[in-house]
């Protein structure tokens, strides 16, 4: 089995799934929630974007959203294509909407520092980014990022889900 290949746009994600539908399976019934789980590699990927979760769901949530279109069937591949914004739209379809919260603390997050409210930008880009990643990306040190991650989880806009090595940050605004 070889591992599915990622490639990034500026507008969407595809991923290419070397191998086709298992023998017995229909493609309606790959839409209908019938799906056989062959690529073990490919559901880490959709687990870790939050596509699908261990059920095995995410070809239905994600021709839910997309529809079909979103995936493209070849004769050794199969790619799904996600644009950017589906896991800011999933934060809006769980009710963790921004905003959400008594004071609506959207309106300029005047309760954060400016440190804060990049870490929390940073955060909301990708929420699998690292504590090293943020402090890289925004040039300031260890201590900074720890109040900074300290102080956004006490004002209760984010929330690590998971391990440090393997989790993710969930926004709750």
């Amino acid at each position: 089995m070889n591992e599915p290949m990622v490639t990034i746009y500026s507008d969407r994600i595809e991923i290419l799934s070397r191998g086709t539908i298992p023998q017995g399976q229909t493609v309606e019934g790959f839409f209908l929630d019938e799906s056989i789980p062959v690529n073990k590699k490919l559901s880490e990927i959709f687990l870790q974007l939050h596509i699908s979760e261990k059920t095995g769901r995410g070809v239905p949530k994600i021709t839910e959203k997309y529809g079909k279109e979103a995936f493209e069937f070849r004769e050794n591949s199969i790619i799904v294509k996600i644009p950017f914004n589906w896991i800011n739209i999933m934060y809006d379809k769980e009710g963790n909407k921004e905003g959400n919260k008594e004071g609506n603390k959207e309106a300029g997050y005047s309760d954060l520092n400016e440190t804060e409210k990049i870490i929390l930008k940073e955060i909301k880009s990708n929420p699998n980014i690292t504590k090293r990643e943020i402090q890289e990306k925004i040039c300031k040190g260890k201590t900074a990022i720890d109040r900074g991650i300290s102080n956004l989880k006490e004002k209760g806009y984010i929330e690590r889900i998971g391990s440090n090595r393997k989790g993710y940050w969930k926004i709750l605004i």
